[in-house]
């Protein structure tokens, strides 16, 4: 399978690097991206070579000095595109490419999604973005160019497997589940006082400190509600959130007749990429498996909405569509960066995207250049609110 892999030191990267040494055979990356982490990068690509799992990969650095840094370094420069979006547009367009592994954070993640749905290539989604802010371009994308989707969120990827094989008509509801992070028994007073160290520490996944954020808030639930509907097509009332505290069941179908089918795994997110890389395949993987006799009873909760409002206002956004989507996922990025950064509190994040979205009005998005400036509008709106908290 060649493979791009957009992202390659974040997170989501990394893993697929690892699946890519597991399975050089199966994996095999043309084309590596990174913002600014020239020597990850490098250190990547020479494993990769030493197995056989990449043969001079194309690369693409986004940030202007990193690019120079990549372009005196005697690994990377042998086919290193152009610096900032264009390289990165070009990598996720590469020719003979199978699947394009979409693991940005963020709204930057839309652009190139819609070049590899263009391309027809195979998309493992693992940028909810893309469909939170783009998901009525995204689908005009992948009719155009016959491109399939395959989401790598862990949720959504098990929701693919219950439905694997399925008719739409069978189904009744989606059950998302929410480890509900590492501050969900907390009151209304440790939440006030929550620290960037406090909220980073999330109890069972490991994930970059962006979406660690967003599990503590349930924003990161949120986005997934929003992308289940344009994934599935399902209506917003009939998807439902439980805390899951052992994120051991990943998601779960409620069906016409009752039966209700669900996916358990470790949680590895090594597993839904490289189901969704391979085409839906279960492939060996060296990872560790469930020992029921040992695990006990399994734990669901619902979702208290009054401390962790975020939820809520991910579903109102998402039944209103359009622009007021690209508002939330906009004041969210731009008010977790400022808790990162120690410039607002753990409850000012919720405050900052209500307001945002108070003052945005409604409007559909009919193209990329639309959606993006919106996007920055909204950004706007919301920088202005930080200074006041």
């Amino acid at each position: 399978m060649r493979t791009v892999l957009l992202g390659a030191t974040g997170s989501i990267g990394t893993q697929t690097v690892d699946l890519a040494l597991q399975h050089p055979g199966e994996i095999r990356l043309e084309g590596l991206t990174t913002r600014s982490r020239v020597a990850d990068l490098a250190v990547l690509v020479k494993r990769l070579e030493d197995v056989g799992a990449a043969d001079r990969p194309w690369i693409s650095v986004l940030d202007i000095d990193a690019h120079a840094a990549a372009a005196a370094d005697p690994i990377l420069s042998r086919r290193l595109l152009p610096p900032g979006e264009d390289g990165l547009l070009a990598a996720a367009g590469l020719e003979g490419v199978d699947c394009v592994v979409n693991g940005l954070v963020g709204a930057a993640g839309l652009a190139p999604t819609l070049v590899a749905a263009e391309r027809g290539r195979r998309l493992a989604l693992a940028n909810k973005e893309s469909l939170v802010i783009g998901g009525g371009l995204v689908a005009e994308a992948v009719r155009r160019g016959g491109a399939e989707v395959i989401p790598v969120d862990s949720e959504h990827s098990a929701l693919a497997q219950c439905l694997c094989g399925r008719s739409p008509e069978e189904l009744e509801s989606l059950i998302l589940t929410a480890s509900g992070g590492p501050c969900r028994d907390w009151d209304a007073v440790q939440l006030a006082n929550a620290s960037r160290a406090d909220v980073l520490a999330h109890p069972t996944w490991e994930m970059g400190p962006k979406i660690t954020v967003d599990s503590a808030t349930l924003m990161n639930k949120g986005l997934e509600v929003i992308e289940a509907h344009v994934l599935f097509g399902v209506a917003y009332d009939a998807i439902d959130v439980v805390v899951h505290p052992g994120s051991v069941v990943h998601s779960l179908a409620v069906f016409r007749d009752g039966a209700m089918m669900a996916q358990l795994g470790a949680p590895d997110m090594r597993v839904p990429l490289l189901y969704a890389i391979t085409g839906e395949r279960h492939l060996p993987l060296a990872t560790d498996r469930i020992d029921l006799k040992a695990l006990g009873a399994l734990r669901f909760a619902a979702p208290d909405e009054e401390r962790f409002p975020c939820l809520r206002l991910a579903r109102d956004a998402g039944r209103a569509g359009g622009r007021m989507t690209i508002a939330l996922n906009a004041a969210n990025e731009e008010a977790v960066a400022a808790f990162l950064a120690d410039r607002v509190g753990f409850l000012d994040i919720p405050r900052i995207i209500a307001s945002t979205l108070d003052s945005t009005e409604p409007a559909d998005v009919s193209d990329l250049e639309t959606a993006l400036a919106y996007d920055r509008e909204a950004r706007r709106l919301a920088k202005e609110r930080i200074p006041t908290l």
